[in-house]
Protein backbone atom coordinates (compact mmCIF):
# COMPACT_ATOMS: atom_id res chain seq x y z
CA UNK A 1 0.00 0.00 0.00
CA UNK A 2 1.06 3.60 -0.55
CA UNK A 3 1.09 5.85 2.50
CA UNK A 4 2.11 9.51 2.57
CA UNK A 5 2.92 11.99 5.33
CA UNK A 6 2.35 15.66 4.49
CA UNK A 7 5.14 17.92 5.77
CA UNK A 8 4.35 21.56 6.48
CA UNK A 9 6.68 24.33 7.69
CA UNK A 10 6.45 23.82 11.46
CA UNK A 11 5.54 20.12 11.43
CA UNK A 12 7.35 18.38 14.28
CA UNK A 13 5.78 14.91 14.37
CA UNK A 14 6.16 13.96 10.71
CA UNK A 15 9.15 11.65 11.26
CA UNK A 16 7.54 10.04 14.31
CA UNK A 17 4.46 9.18 12.23
CA UNK A 18 6.67 7.90 9.42
CA UNK A 19 8.36 5.48 11.84
CA UNK A 20 4.95 4.15 12.92
CA UNK A 21 3.78 3.74 9.33
CA UNK A 22 6.95 1.95 8.29
CA UNK A 23 6.57 -0.42 11.25
CA UNK A 24 2.96 -1.14 10.24
CA UNK A 25 3.48 -1.47 6.48
CA UNK A 26 7.10 -2.59 6.15
CA UNK A 27 7.72 0.29 3.74
CA UNK A 28 8.75 3.88 4.39
CA UNK A 29 5.94 6.32 3.51
CA UNK A 30 6.24 9.09 0.97
CA UNK A 31 7.14 12.39 2.64
CA UNK A 32 5.22 15.02 0.64
CA UNK A 33 6.07 18.73 0.93
CA UNK A 34 3.30 21.27 1.48
CA UNK A 35 4.21 23.20 -1.65
CA UNK A 36 3.93 20.22 -3.98
CA UNK A 37 1.08 20.51 -6.45
CA UNK A 38 0.89 16.77 -7.17
CA UNK A 39 0.60 13.69 -4.99
CA UNK A 40 0.71 10.07 -6.21
CA UNK A 41 -2.44 8.08 -5.57
CA UNK A 42 -2.35 7.04 -1.92
CA UNK A 43 -4.22 4.56 0.22
CA UNK A 44 -3.48 6.51 3.41
CA UNK A 45 -2.50 10.14 3.95
CA UNK A 46 -1.39 11.46 7.35
CA UNK A 47 -1.38 15.11 8.41
CA UNK A 48 1.00 15.16 11.39
CA UNK A 49 1.14 17.27 14.52
CA UNK A 50 3.15 20.44 14.89
CA UNK A 51 2.66 24.13 14.31
CA UNK A 52 2.11 24.51 10.56
CA UNK A 53 2.96 28.00 9.32
CA UNK A 54 3.63 28.98 12.93
CA UNK A 55 -0.09 28.73 13.80
CA UNK A 56 -0.62 32.23 12.36
CA UNK A 57 -4.20 33.42 11.77
CA UNK A 58 -5.95 30.27 13.07
CA UNK A 59 -4.30 26.92 13.71
CA UNK A 60 -4.37 24.94 10.47
CA UNK A 61 -5.99 27.67 8.39
CA UNK A 62 -2.95 28.48 6.26
CA UNK A 63 -1.98 24.83 5.87
CA UNK A 64 -5.52 24.01 4.71
CA UNK A 65 -4.95 26.32 1.75
CA UNK A 66 -1.51 25.00 0.77
CA UNK A 67 -1.11 23.46 -2.72
CA UNK A 68 -0.78 19.86 -1.49
CA UNK A 69 -4.09 20.04 0.36
CA UNK A 70 -6.00 20.31 -2.91
CA UNK A 71 -4.66 16.85 -3.72
CA UNK A 72 -5.38 15.55 -0.22
CA UNK A 73 -9.00 16.68 -0.40
CA UNK A 74 -9.41 15.28 -3.91
CA UNK A 75 -8.02 11.89 -2.91
CA UNK A 76 -10.14 11.83 0.26
CA UNK A 77 -13.23 12.37 -1.88
CA UNK A 78 -12.13 9.40 -4.00
CA UNK A 79 -11.92 7.17 -0.91
CA UNK A 80 -8.36 7.48 0.39
CA UNK A 81 -8.05 7.16 4.16
CA UNK A 82 -6.85 10.33 5.93
CA UNK A 83 -5.54 10.68 9.48
CA UNK A 84 -5.04 14.11 11.05
CA UNK A 85 -3.25 14.23 14.39
CA UNK A 86 -3.37 17.38 16.58
CA UNK A 87 -2.46 20.14 14.10
CA UNK A 88 -3.57 17.68 11.41
CA UNK A 89 -7.03 17.54 13.03
CA UNK A 90 -7.15 21.33 12.97
CA UNK A 91 -6.26 21.28 9.27
CA UNK A 92 -9.00 18.71 8.51
CA UNK A 93 -11.64 20.98 10.04
CA UNK A 94 -10.26 24.05 8.27
CA UNK A 95 -10.40 22.36 4.85
CA UNK A 96 -13.89 21.00 5.42
CA UNK A 97 -13.12 17.27 5.51
CA UNK A 98 -14.39 17.16 9.11
CA UNK A 99 -17.01 19.34 10.83
CA UNK A 100 -16.50 21.68 13.75
CA UNK A 101 -13.52 23.71 14.88
CA UNK A 102 -10.65 23.46 17.37
CA UNK A 103 -10.54 26.47 19.70
CA UNK A 104 -8.15 27.61 22.40
CA UNK A 105 -8.09 25.45 25.52
CA UNK A 106 -10.47 26.69 28.18
CA UNK A 107 -7.59 27.04 30.63
CA UNK A 108 -5.78 29.32 28.13
CA UNK A 109 -2.62 27.25 28.62
CA UNK A 110 -0.66 24.80 26.50
CA UNK A 111 -1.33 21.29 27.80
CA UNK A 112 1.28 18.53 27.44
CA UNK A 113 0.57 15.31 29.35
CA UNK A 114 -0.82 11.81 29.13
CA UNK A 115 -4.60 11.54 28.91
CA UNK A 116 -7.03 8.71 29.42
CA UNK A 117 -9.00 8.08 26.24
CA UNK A 118 -12.17 6.08 25.85
CA UNK A 119 -12.64 4.27 22.53
CA UNK A 120 -16.15 5.46 21.77
CA UNK A 121 -16.46 3.65 18.43
CA UNK A 122 -14.40 0.53 17.81
CA UNK A 123 -16.04 -0.22 14.46
CA UNK A 124 -14.25 2.08 12.02
CA UNK A 125 -11.17 1.50 9.88
CA UNK A 126 -8.83 3.06 12.45
CA UNK A 127 -10.18 1.73 15.73
CA UNK A 128 -11.28 -1.84 15.00
CA UNK A 129 -8.33 -3.38 16.87
CA UNK A 130 -9.52 -1.73 20.10
CA UNK A 131 -12.41 -2.91 22.25
CA UNK A 132 -15.58 -0.83 22.49
CA UNK A 133 -15.31 1.54 25.49
CA UNK A 134 -11.72 0.43 26.14
CA UNK A 135 -9.65 3.00 28.00
CA UNK A 136 -6.17 3.72 26.68
CA UNK A 137 -3.41 6.20 27.51
CA UNK A 138 -2.33 8.64 24.77
CA UNK A 139 -0.40 11.94 25.24
CA UNK A 140 -1.69 15.35 24.22
CA UNK A 141 0.33 18.47 23.43
CA UNK A 142 -1.72 21.44 22.28
CA UNK A 143 -2.98 24.94 22.97
CA UNK A 144 -6.02 24.79 20.66
CA UNK A 145 -7.63 21.41 21.27
CA UNK A 146 -11.06 22.54 22.44
CA UNK A 147 -13.43 20.88 19.95
CA UNK A 148 -16.55 22.92 19.30
CA UNK A 149 -19.54 22.44 17.02
CA UNK A 150 -23.16 23.59 17.09
CA UNK A 151 -25.82 21.41 18.66
CA UNK A 152 -27.06 20.03 15.33
CA UNK A 153 -23.55 18.97 14.33
CA UNK A 154 -22.90 17.35 17.70
CA UNK A 155 -26.20 15.48 17.46
CA UNK A 156 -25.23 14.29 13.98
CA UNK A 157 -21.85 13.06 15.21
CA UNK A 158 -23.59 11.04 17.90
CA UNK A 159 -26.33 9.72 15.62
CA UNK A 160 -23.89 8.51 12.97
CA UNK A 161 -21.35 7.17 15.49
CA UNK A 162 -18.64 9.54 14.31
CA UNK A 163 -17.13 10.17 17.75
CA UNK A 164 -14.10 7.87 17.74
CA UNK A 165 -12.45 8.90 21.02
CA UNK A 166 -13.51 10.83 24.10
CA UNK A 167 -11.42 11.89 27.07
CA UNK A 168 -11.86 9.74 30.17
CA UNK A 169 -14.24 10.97 32.84
CA UNK A 170 -12.73 14.02 34.53
CA UNK A 171 -9.70 14.03 32.22
CA UNK A 172 -10.77 16.54 29.53
CA UNK A 173 -7.65 18.74 29.11
CA UNK A 174 -9.15 21.47 26.94
CA UNK A 175 -12.92 21.85 27.50
CA UNK A 176 -13.97 20.06 24.30
CA UNK A 177 -17.70 19.60 23.75
CA UNK A 178 -18.90 16.13 24.81
CA UNK A 179 -15.29 15.43 25.88
CA UNK A 180 -14.49 14.81 22.19
CA UNK A 181 -10.88 13.82 21.48
CA UNK A 182 -11.36 12.48 17.95
CA UNK A 183 -14.03 12.23 15.25
CA UNK A 184 -14.45 10.66 11.83
CA UNK A 185 -16.42 11.50 8.74
CA UNK A 186 -19.46 9.32 8.07
CA UNK A 187 -17.42 6.78 6.09
CA UNK A 188 -15.07 6.21 9.02
CA UNK A 189 -12.07 6.63 6.70
CA UNK A 190 -11.16 10.18 7.73
CA UNK A 191 -10.11 10.53 11.36
CA UNK A 192 -9.04 13.64 13.22
CA UNK A 193 -7.77 13.37 16.79
CA UNK A 194 -5.99 15.72 19.17
CA UNK A 195 -3.96 13.11 21.16
CA UNK A 196 -0.74 11.78 19.61
CA UNK A 197 -0.86 7.97 19.06
CA UNK A 198 2.64 8.07 17.52
CA UNK A 199 4.02 9.18 20.88
CA UNK A 200 2.85 5.99 22.57
CA UNK A 201 3.40 3.37 19.89
CA UNK A 202 6.25 1.33 21.32
CA UNK A 203 7.42 0.14 24.72
CA UNK A 204 10.41 2.51 24.71
CA UNK A 205 7.93 5.42 24.72
CA UNK A 206 6.15 4.11 27.79
CA UNK A 207 3.43 2.05 26.15
CA UNK A 208 1.94 0.75 22.91
CA UNK A 209 -1.66 1.96 23.09
CA UNK A 210 -1.20 4.03 19.94
CA UNK A 211 0.30 1.21 17.88
CA UNK A 212 -3.03 -0.51 17.22
CA UNK A 213 -4.39 2.58 15.48
CA UNK A 214 -1.68 2.45 12.81
CA UNK A 215 -1.82 -1.35 12.52
CA UNK A 216 -5.61 -1.20 12.33
CA UNK A 217 -5.86 1.24 9.44
CA UNK A 218 -3.16 -0.60 7.50
CA UNK A 219 -5.00 -3.90 7.98
CA UNK A 220 -8.27 -2.28 6.88
CA UNK A 221 -6.68 -1.04 3.67
CA UNK A 222 -4.79 -4.23 2.82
Amino acid sequence: MQAAVIVFPGSNCDRDVAVCLEAATGTAPLMAWHGDAALPDCDLIVLPGGFSYGDYLRCGSMAANSPIMREVVAQAHKGAAVLGICNGFQILTECGLLPGVLMQNTGLNFVCRDTRLKVSNAQNAFTHLYQQDEEIIIPVAHNEGNYFADEATLAGLQEHQQIAFTYGAGDNPNGACLDIAGITDRSGKILGMMPHPERRAEAALGGEDGKRLFTGIVESLA
